[in-house]
């Protein structure tokens, strides 16, 4: 930690970045995002086990964007969303510092004696991309070397399938329409999402069963290929509903389809947002 905050106070004195997005505590199990632009603030930064959002949310917003350099602390499943950003061309990479952070992982947020299911098959505890690299090396771990699924999706699968329409009806029946997972997520970023448009309406905006159904599963459709599996959309859910279970199914589709993972490479595009001239299309009638 003294290291992190020693580091920010020397890029803000030297001017080579203009503003740090970080995490401060605000209680022992607790933190918040932070924003520091005054070398002297550096010592209000922490980074720990309890370190769940995702950052790079912010990186989109206006207020930030106007910055000239912006530097931000993060973990692998953070620096992930912004190989995203950039590779959907929402910033270029010079406009970001990255200083990336050694991460054992964080803890349940609803259960914080335990880690977070994210990070049982997390492959970048160690910063894949990154300007600075802060903590030690973490042991690499079976999830790091093979793709290994996640429990609670194999288990979902062994469902049939009205066991599972059944499922999803009774999970969504719960949404109230707060759009908490639309603002968590970094990879929601439109000026006007689909939901807001009533010229033509395409999504009911009402919290009724049909609204709901459609709002959550339009946002998982467009976030095939592009979730980074951070998590943040299942924590914010104020009815606790399990999107993540949702969104690992489409992850798994696409990497099934495509052996494409969102997050790793910034040469490489989200293969459901790009088309090559000789692409099959035997799925047009």
């Amino acid at each position: 930690m003294e290291q992190l905050q020693k580091k920010v106070q020397e890029l803000l004195n030297n001017k080579e970045v203009d503003i740090v997005i970080g995490y401060t505590a605000i209680s022992e199990t607790e933190t918040k995002p932070i924003f520091v632009k005054k070398p002297e603030d550096a010592s209000k930064l922490v980074f720990n086990a309890y370190c769940y959002n995702n950052l790079a949310t912010y990186l989109t917003r206006k207020d930030i964007k106007a910055f000239n350099k912006i530097g931000i602390v993060a973990k692998g499943c953070d620096i992930r969303a912004i190989i995203n950003l950039i590779t959907e061309n929402q910033f270029k990479r010079e406009k970001v510092l990255i200083i990336g952070m050694s991460c054992e992982g964080v803890t349940d947020p609803r259960n914080t004696d335990k880690k977070s299911i994210k990070c049982d098959v997390c492959k970048v505890h160690n910063p894949h991309i990154a300007d600075i690299v802060m903590g030690e090396k973490v042991a690499e771990t079976i999830a790091m070397k093979e793709k290994i699924h996640h429990a609670d999706l194999e288990e979902f699968n062994k469902k049939t399938r009205e066991e599972k329409w059944q499922f999803w009806k009774e999970q969504f029946s719960k949404c109230i329409r707060c759009y908490a997972c639309r603002q968590a997520c970094p990879m929601c970023y439109c000026n006007r999402c689909i939901v807001d448009l009533n010229t033509p309406q395409w999504i009911d905006t009402r919290s009724n069963p049909k609204g709901a159904f459609s709002w959550n599963l339009v946002r998982a459709y467009h976030l095939s290929g592009r979730c980074i599996d951070c998590g943040e959309c299942e924590r914010v859910c104020p009815v606790n509903i399990p999107l993540m279970l949702l969104n690992r199914t489409l992850q798994e589709e696409v990497q099934r389809s495509f052996d494409f993972e969102a997050g790793y490479d910034l040469e490489a595009s989200p293969p459901l947002t790009v088309f090559e001239k000789d692409d099959e299309e035997n799925f047009i009638r």
